[in-house]
């Protein structure tokens, strides 16, 4: 029996309600969060399936941090 078994407690845990916009937001995350995955999953099946693209027809990583900085920074902004 690991340390963690012998100190938890063998009651469940209450749960804390959430409250319904909480609730609706929780779910908007999660379908966001699902979305990216299954978008990454595509994209790996298609590098499996097909092989890495060529160079030039990719984006090098300096341009897209730049432009997400930039986002970021304009957004910034916006919020002051």
């Amino acid at each position: 029996m690991s340390e963690y078994e012998q100190q938890s407690d063998p009651k469940p845990a209450v749960r804390q309600p959430v409250t319904p916009n909480g609730a609706d937001a929780l779910r908007a995350y999660a379908q966001r969060q699902r979305a990216s995955a299954d978008e990454l999953a595509a994209v790996l099946e298609d590098i499996a399936a097909n092989g890495l693209p060529a160079p030039e027809s990719t984006t090098p990583w300096e341009v897209v941090r730049d432009r997400r900085l930039a986002q970021l920074a304009a957004e910034r902004g916006q919020v002051a």
